[in-house]
């Protein structure tokens, strides 16, 4: 793998010439997309908007590879800003692991600071909270006053897991890996269809936690299989085996790597929804390289022969999107493009700051510049 190494050694510095150049004039901002190329603010706009983590994951994964502190200040900085959506009831939901792990967790991680410490332990709580016990399910949503989103769960939850499986190590306490173990093994019997492919939303009678249905959700329609998904299911199962070592969480991530991997398109670009028509032409740069990540976590803990194919899966895609889907100029803010929140969505293929996270990750995972957050 020299020539990949190499590869992913001349993206990195790519991506550092970039980058200190960004987050100069993006200091005090917490973007979530771009506008002619320059980031938005979601500080005052939604503070606690579920991407608001990404930005200050970017700015630590920066800082841990080349320890300029301009990309410290910046994390701390909206690491602090966060605060107004930890303390707002309404605005805590089950996306608190995208929210704290890539910024408090990563303080944490990265200088054992004690006020960052208490944000991850307080979102945790939050986050161990969500359980349903009568269906064993996170809950998603929030939906003030109706309750008609009380028995739905998400397969993003899958990302959200790691929250509480490290809050268990941090505390000696057992409760948040029996919590996330048991989301984690609903997932594995609701979510995850036979053929590999994985469903978005899954609706249980919150009383009686009996199953009712599954929704389409983010994706093209009911029964399809939403790309993004797909690559939160692989990544997700992956690391609950890494915080758990079942042997089943890993068969599950490999189950869904391999029906992602089994649908690449021929030119690479991940669509939208995998089932989506023909003459659409939508693609999602940001469940690429999330899956890219998945599938390299995924290797970790294979025999290396059986291992090769996540590895060079997630190559593939990487240099995919580096050369085809990135915009390596100074003026604009992000780097990958061609990024969908959701098929039905107005807006299709724009930046989102969640791709530029996740490419840095597996960039650094390929180099070994890695912090980890999950």
């Amino acid at each position: 793998m020299v020539n990949s190494s190499l590869w992913a050694q001349e993206i990195s510095d790519k991506i550092k010439s970039k980058m200190i150049v960004v987050a100069a004039r993006n200091k005090h901002k917490i973007p979530y997309t771009t506008e002619n190329g320059v980031y938005d603010d979601w500080t005052d706009k939604n503070i606690c908007w579920w991407t608001n983590g990404f930005w200050g994951g970017i700015m630590w994964q920066m800082y841990h590879a080349t320890e300029n502190n301009l990309y410290r200040e910046i994390a701390i900085e909206v690491e602090e800003k966060l605060d107004r959506n930890l303390m707002n009831h309404g605005g805590m939901d089950h996306d608190s692991g995208f929210k704290w792990l890539p910024t408090s967790g990563a303080h944490y991680r990265k200088d054992g600071d004690k006020a960052a410490y208490n944000r991850v332990l307080l979102a945790a709580d939050n986050l161990a909270g969500r359980l349903n016990t009568a269906g064993g399910f996170l809950r998603a949503w929030n939906d003030p006053g109706s309750g008609d989103k009380a028995g739905w769960a998400i397969i993003d939850c899958m990302m959200n897991l790691p929250l509480l499986y490290w809050a268990s190590e941090l505390t000696k306490d057992p409760r948040y890996n029996q919590i996330a173990r048991i989301h984690a093994n609903m997932a594995k019997k609701y979510f995850v269809r036979d053929d590999g492919s994985v469903k978005h939303i899954v609706e249980f009678d919150p009383l009686s936690g009996e199953y009712i249905r599954s929704h389409g959700g983010q994706g093209y329609k009911r029964g399809s299989v939403w790309t993004r998904g797909q690559a939160w299911a692989i990544y997700g199962f992956a690391l609950s085996h890494q915080y758990t070592h079942d042997e089943e969480a890993l068969k599950y991530a490999v189950k869904t790597a391999d029906y992602f991997i089994e649908n690449i398109p021929e030119k690479h670009g991940i669509p939208v929804d995998f089932m989506q028509p023909e003459d659409c032409v939508w693609e999602d740069s940001t469940a690429a390289v999330i899956a890219a990540c998945g599938m390299l976590e995924i290797k970790k803990y294979m025999p290396e022969d059986s291992g090769k194919k996540y590895e060079e899966a997630a190559l593939k895609l990487l240099h995919f999107v580096a050369e085809e889907r990135c915009n390596w100029t100074e003026e604009t803010d992000n780097i990958v493009e061609r990024c969908t929140a959701a098929y039905h969505d107005k807006e299709h293929e724009f930046a989102i700051v969640y791709g530029d996270y996740f490419f840095i990750e597996a960039i650094w995972k390929l180099t070994e510049q890695e912090l980890f957050i999950w």
